[in-house]
């Protein structure tokens, strides 16, 4: 009985590095901050998603971050271009997703990007990678914005990416 309560505080004491994969949902605001536009010297290439996944079916989950979405409005400055939410599993491996919003043309949406993430023992890593595309008359891509930074946060903390006059609110949160 002795040997198999050490066993079970071995266990306990490994648990956190063995048990760290797990499902999280994760939760994005891109938005705008007010200001002019800033255009990137290309447009979004037509591989924008490449080596990323679609988020899959039935992984969309309802958002958590209404109301720091409802500051992000026009009265104060902003404007929120994407906001969505979805379980994932997360692990050491690198998992990118792709992620848009909008109607499709030619291949590009409005807004698309990729979130790349990965845990590293009590942390997670995120490189997020987002276009925010204009459209000419004809529907063709003419100029684009992008927001590509990366950083470490927290599980379950609200990070905020900002670059130039777009901006990122990210919360990954296990489930």
């Amino acid at each position: 009985m002795r040997a198999f309560r050490h066993l079970a505080l071995l266990l306990t004491l490994l648990a956190p590095a063995a048990f760290a994969d797990g499902l999280y949902q994760v939760e994005v605001i891109v938005f705008r901050q007010a200001g002019e536009q800033i255009s990137a010297s290309q447009p979004a290439p037509d591989d924008w998603a490449v080596g990323s996944q679609a988020l899959p079916a039935g992984s969309e989950r309802g958002t958590a971050l209404d109301n720091e979405a409802a500051k992000l409005n026009p009265g104060n400055g902003y404007q929120v271009l994407l906001h969505q939410a979805w379980s994932q599993n997360l692990s050491a491996a690198p998992s990118k997703v792709a992620i848009s919003t909008g109607e499709q043309t030619f291949g590009h949406y409005p807004v698309e990007g990729t979130l790349t993430l990965s845990q590293q023992e009590r942390l997670l890593d995120l490189e997020a990678d987002f276009w925010i595309n204009q459209f000419d008359a004809d529907g063709l891509l003419s100029s684009s914005e992008r927001l590509k930074q990366g950083t470490r946060l927290k599980a379950d903390e609200l990070t905020y990416l900002d670059h130039g006059s777009l901006g990122i609110l990210v919360r990954v949160r296990p489930l």
